[in-house]
Parts: structure tokens; sequence; C-alpha cells
């Protein structure tokens, strides 16, 4: 393993410029997430689970997005290493329209019927009509968290970080002090429960969006267009070429996001504790996730714009550093998350047996880590950021739906087993995707020249 290029101090400045102020973003946003799993936690399992549940339809959404967002990002971060502003602005605006659409359909889908949406996770009563309360307020926020991620994506592909920090963490902040206010009843407000932080939640994501906005023009960037119509002046031949390579990309996170979504499934008909479980670990394996996606994003941002300036070769060693650097987090990250988990638990109010679920919980997400983060840095910064689309989609869809899916249902249907064996089987499809993903980083096919 070559670890010469630690003493580069360009590399590294210009990977941690990008990768500090997005993984302290992710922190944050983290942090006050497993507080506001905390809050409701005092509400008991039930609430748990049905907050647990209804961000299922936010993480699908919030997957979709991403996917268009990050196909079009392809784009953005290539015409930046030519400095060619104009086609930027356009394709923000296609990406506008794109996840708009998205999110009106995801809000029609949680304003309108949430028990129907609920039901297919669940049975328990309880936790649809609790989840249904919180669905309902929650989706009237979807279209702008839809525009704000077509700007973050943009402003991050362009090297314009740190205003989508500022605008975000104030967001998270002002809906978790909003929720913890409404959530109890303090200062005079009625105690709402699972409501009150529905109403911090759908709060918070439309204060993002006027904070963004508020700093693209008085910082005036390159996405501070005086004319609207500028960002929708595109040609459909233009609109067709994005289109193209988007689509798998936007496919992909739809696809995998349904598959994420069917594991919930999985381990909700195994029981509310066991969804309960699941749920206070993946606010644990997003605190692991910040390093990881600091790097992920920065290498992406720094191929893509190495592509553009037509340095291929310097892409292809950008991505190789990233990932010795991810693999080797991986291992300390998960050596402090084994060592934490008495101390996560006692902040939680679960059965015995949901204690027990969520330390077993922990201690497979610790020590399968490394496989993530080194799928995610050749997914992220190599496959996505090369244009890589196609491959990236196929690799997606056979490793979850071939895989991973057929292994979580037989491990809970017809062995029976505890959900953190399940969730171990479903590791089966991450350690499949290794394989493809290794292979196809070094033959070199993911880097593809899309504005040259």
């Amino acid at each position: 393993m070559n670890l010469s290029f630690l003493k580069d101090r360009d590399f590294l400045k210009e990977m941690l410029v990008i990768a500090i102020p997005i993984s302290f973003q992710q922190l944050i946003n983290a942090s006050l997430n497993m507080i506001d799993v905390i809050m409701v936690g005092q509400l008991g399992e039930a609430s748990i689970a049905a907050l647990g549940l209804s961000n299922q339809v936010f993480f699908v959404l919030i997957l979709l997005l991403f996917g268009t967002t990050s196909g079009m990002a392809i784009f953005t971060a290539q015409f930046w290493g030519k400095k060619e502003i104009e086609p930027i602005r356009q394709v923000l605006g296609m990406s506008i329209i794109a996840t708009s659409l998205f999110a009106l359909i995801f809000t029609l889908a949680a304003v309108l019927i949430p028990r129907t949406v609920l039901g297919f996770y669940t049975n328990d009563k309880e936790v649809i009509e609790i989840g249904a309360q919180y669905l309902r307020i929650v989706g009237l926020s979807y279209i702008p968290v839809a525009i704000a991620t077509s700007y973050i994506a943009v402003l991050r592909s362009i090297q314009l970080v740190r205003m989508t920090v500022i605008a975000t963490v104030s967001a998270l902040i002002f809906k978790t002090i909003l929720g913890y206010v409404l959530i109890f009843g303090y200062a005079g407000f009625p105690a709402l429960g699972v409501r009150g932080a529905a109403i911090g939640t759908a709060s918070g994501w439309t204060l993002e969006l006027i904070l963004l906005l508020v700093l693209v023009y008085a910082q005036k960037t390159p996405l501070a267009a005086k004319n609207l119509w500028t960002f929708f002046s595109f040609d459909m031949a233009f609109f067709a070429r994005v289109l193209k390579t988007t689509m798998p990309a936007m496919a992909n996170e739809l696809f995998w996001s349904m598959g994420i979504t069917t594991y919930n499934a999985i381990y909700a008909h195994i029981g509310t504790d066991s969804i309960a479980a699941i749920n206070v670990n993946a606010t644990m394996e997003e605190l692991g996730f910040v390093v990881f996606m600091g790097l992920g994003n920065a290498c992406a941002v720094m191929v893509g714009n190495r592509i553009g300036a037509g340095k291929k070769a310097e892409a292809y060693e950008t991505v190789r550093r990233v990932i010795i650097l991810s693999v080797t987090a991986a291992w300390i990250v998960g050596l402090i998350v084994i060592l934490l988990r008495d101390t996560v638990v006692g902040f939680y109010e679960l059965s015995p047996s949901g204690t027990h679920n969520v330390r077993m919980l922990m201690l497979m997400m610790a020590c399968t880590l490394w496989i993530r983060m080194f799928n995610f840095s050749t997914f992220i910064g190599a496959l996505r950021a090369g244009g890589d689309t196609r491959f990236a989609l196929l690799m997606e869809l056979c490793s979850i739906w071939l895989i991973g899916v057929p292994a979580a249902y037989f491990a809970a249907f017809i062995l029976n087993l505890p959900v953190y064996y399940v969730y171990l089987f479903v590791i089966l499809e991450e350690a499949a995707k290794a394989f493809a993903s290794a292979w196809r980083f070094r033959s070199r096919k993911w880097i593809h020249d899309l504005v040259n």
C-alpha cells in the first residue's frame, strides 16, 4: 500500500477544503437526528418505530433526489473544470424541474394516503396511526427540500461548500429546538408529541431553502443569475445529453432506496422492538458515516474537475488515495462504535430485547463498516463522478435484488433469525458489490469525459 501521497500537501489541502465542511454538516445533521430520536424515544418504542417508518418515505425521496442531482452534478463539476458558467446554470434549472416533480408525487402520497403508505411496512395499528400524523405534516416540506437539494449539489460541485453548511446547519438547529419545544410543550406551547417533531422538521427544511437562496444572491455566486429564465433556457439536445447520464443515476437511487425500504419492512415484520432497534442503530450509522460523506463527496468533486480538465490519470489516483483513507478510517470508527455500545443504549427507553438488539446491531455494523466505505468511495468517488452510471445501476440492481433482499427474506422468514443476524445477511450484497466495484475501478473504464 503506497502512502506517499500523505506528503502531497496540495492534494490534502484541496480534499480537506471540500471534505471538512461536508463532514461537519453531516456531523451536525447526524447528531441532531440522534437527538430527535432520543426525544421521541421518551414517548416509547411505538413512537420510535412510527418516526423511523415515516422517515422511510423521506428516505426514498431524498435518495431519488440525490440520484437526480448527483447525476446532473457530474456535468456541473466537469463544466466547472472548464470554467463555463452558463451550462452550469442550465443544469441547475433542469435539476429543479425534475426534483420538484418527484417531490410533488411524494407530497401527495404523504398528505392524502399516509396510512396506506405506512401499511407497507407494518401491521401495528398504533404505529400506523402515530406515523400518519407525522407524515401529513412533514410531507408539506418535500418540495422545498427538493429545490434545496438541487442547489446544494451544484454548489458542492463548483466548490462553494461553505454556504451549504451554513444554511443546513442553521436549519437543523432551528428544527431541533422547535421540535423540542413542541414535543414536550415548553414556553407556553402545547405538548404535541410526534406532531411537534413533524412541525419542527417541516419548518427546518423550509428555512434551509430560504437561507440558501439568500446566501447565493447575497454573495453573488455563479448561480446568482439576474434573469431567472437563464436557468430554464436550455435546448432539448443538451437536456437529452444530461438526461442520458442522469437517468441511470436516478434509477440507481430509486431501486436502491426501494431495496433499503424493503429491508426495513422485513425488520418491522419481525417485531416493533426490532424496527425500533434498527432505527436506533441507524442514528449511530449516520454518525459513523460523517467522515466518509466528506471524503466521498470531496473525491467526486475532485474527480469531476480533473476529468473536465482532461487529467484522467490524476482522477484515477485521487480515487485510489481516498479509498485508502476511507478504509483505514472505517476500522477506527468501527472500534469506537464497539466501545460506545453500552453508553448509547442508555439514552433510550427500550425493552430488554430491544436493548440486546441494539447492542448486537452496533457490533455487526462496526465490524462490516470498512466494506461499505470501500463501496461508497468507489461508487460515489469513481463510478458516479466518472459518469459510469449505467454500470453502477446494473451493479446496484443485481446486488440488492438478487442477493440482499432474498437473503434478508430467507434469514427473517425461513430461518426465523433475530434482527441482528438478518442485518448481517443483508451485508452479503455489500460484499458482492465490493468485488464488482474493485474490478471496475482498476479497469479505468469508469472514466468518461462528458463535456470535451
